[in-house]
């Protein structure tokens, strides 16, 4: 379940239906178009992005939750402060490679 992130309007919450991916979940379909939503820059959120901009930072985000893909740290600041207030239950939890390095030393 996806919370936050909603604006009011017809036209807004329509906007980003065309950039769903056809490899996407349902699941994670909902907490990209959240991020989304929250970043337009009719929604209040942030300085003015370039549409481009704004999906490869949702697809930053989203790939970082639900694939545990790794980015500069400066990135994944900027992509976390925009998803913030976004709730996105029941993500998979990765281990790092020097997680399980550390774990094995132990």
């Amino acid at each position: 379940m996806v919370r936050g992130g909603e604006t009011e309007g017809a036209g807004a919450a329509e906007f980003p239906e065309q950039f769903r991916a056809y490899s996407e979940s349902e699941k994670h379909w909902q907490a990209r178009r959240a991020f989304l939503l929250r970043n337009m820059p009719d929604a209040g959120g942030g300085g003015p992005l370039h549409t481009d901009q704004l999906l490869s930072l949702s697809m930053v985000w989203a790939n970082r939750l639900f694939l545990g893909c790794s980015y500069s740290k400066d990135l994944l600041d900027k992509v976390t402060e925009m998803a913030e207030g976004i709730e996105v239950g029941d993500v998979p939890h990765f281990t790092t490679r020097d997680e399980l390095m550390k774990k094995n030393q132990q």
